[in-house]
C-alpha cells in the first residue's frame, strides 16, 4: 500500500494476488486493488504536499545503519533519501506505480537515485529475500490495509525480510487523533474514509483503519515482533520493532528444507 502524511492535515513466489484482491474486502467494500487505483489517481498532487520527512524518521534513524535498507509504502520516495544516508541501497515498495514514477524522479533529483530501486508490490507479500533488511521504514502505509487479516499477515512479512539486528519504524494513524470521535483507551479502532481534494475539487475517498492503540500492540503482538518501543504521538502509533528468531530460526529452517 501506499504512503500517507501524519494527520494535520525478493521474497520468491509472494507478491501480486491478482483477482484476490478484489475478493478480501473490509467492510466499506474498498479492496486492495481500489486503494492501488485511488492512489494513482492522486499520484501527482499527493506528491506534492509530501516534501520533507517526517522527524519521527530521522530520529529513528539517528545512530543506526547498514547494508539494505526497505521503505514500505514509499510514497513518492521522501523517506527513501534519509535511508539512503544509512544504507547501501534503499528497496522501495509501494502498490502505486504512479508514485514509484514520482519516486524515482525524486531520487535522480536528489542525488540518490544509484542507491535507490522502486518496486512494484505488496506490503502482505514483500518483494524480498528473508533476513536481508537492516533498516526499514512502514509509516502511515498499515492503516490502508482493508482487512486486519492483511494487515498482521504485512506485519510478519516485516519481520520474515529483517535481518538478525535490524529494526523497522512502524506508524498508523490512532484513535488518540482529536479529528475523529473517540478515544486512545478505545480497545480497538474503526474503519473509515478521508477525502483528498484535488485542484480541481474533486475528492477521492481514501480507506483508512484508525487503530486504537492497545489494537496497534496487539497485531504487532500477533506478528511475533519484538518491541523495542511503542508510543503514541500527534496522533499516530509508533513502534520500533525487530524480528525476535533473528537468523538463527531461519537457518535452522533452510537446514531442514534441505535435508
Amino acid at each position: 500500500m501506499v504512503a500517507e502524511d501524519q494527520p494535520d492535515e525478493d521474497r520468491p513466489g509472494r507478491g501480486e494476488r491478482g483477482d484476490e484482491d478484489d475478493r478480501e474486502e473490509d467492510s466499506t467494500g474498498r479492496s486492495r486493488r481500489a486503494v492501488r487505483a485511488t492512489y494513482d489517481e492522486i499520484a501527482g498532487h499527493f506528491a506534492s504536499t509530501r516534501a520533507h520527512p517526517w522527524p519521527e524518521v530521522a530520529s529513528f534513524l539517528e545512530g543506526r545503519s547498514g547494508r539494505l535498507g526497505l521503505d514500505v509504502g514509499c510514497g513518492n520516495g521522501r523517506h527513501a533519501g534519509p535511508l539512503a544516508e544509512r544504507v547501501d541501497r534503499v528497496l522501495g515498495v509501494d502498490a502505486s506505480v504512479e508514485l514509484l514514477a514520482l519516486a524515482r524522479e525524486r531520487a535522480a533529483e536528489r542525488g540518490f537515485a544509484d542507491a535507490f530501486d522502486p518496486v512494484a508490490g505488496d506490503a502482505a507479500g514483500l518483494p524480498v529475500r528473508s533476513g536481508t533488511v537492516d533498516l526499514a521504514v512502514y509509516v502511515a502505509t498499515l492503516h490502508h490495509l482493508p482487512t486486519r487479516s492483511l494487515r498482521r499477515e504485512s506485519l510478519s512479512e516485516l519481520g520474515r525480510v529483517l535481518a538478525p539486528g535490524g529494526a523497522a519504524l512502524v506508524s498508523a494513524w490512532s484513535t488518540a487523533h482529536d479529528r475523529f470521535d473517540a478515544s486512545a483507551d478505545d480497545p480497538e479502532g474503526f474503519d473509515t474514509t478521508v477525502d483528498w481534494t484535488l485542484p480541481g475539487g474533486e475528492t477521492v475517498p481514501r480507506f483508512y483503519h484508525i487503530y486504537a492503540p492497545a489494537e496497534f500492540d496487539a497485531d504487532l503482538a500477533a506478528a511475533s515482533l519484538a518491541v523495542e518501543r511503542s508510543v503514541v504521538s500527534s496522533g499516530n502509533c509508533y513502534a520500533v520493532v525487530s524480528d525476535p528468531d533473528g537468523c538463527a530460526s531461519r537457518d535452522a529452517s533452510e537446514r531442514e528444507h534441505r535435508r
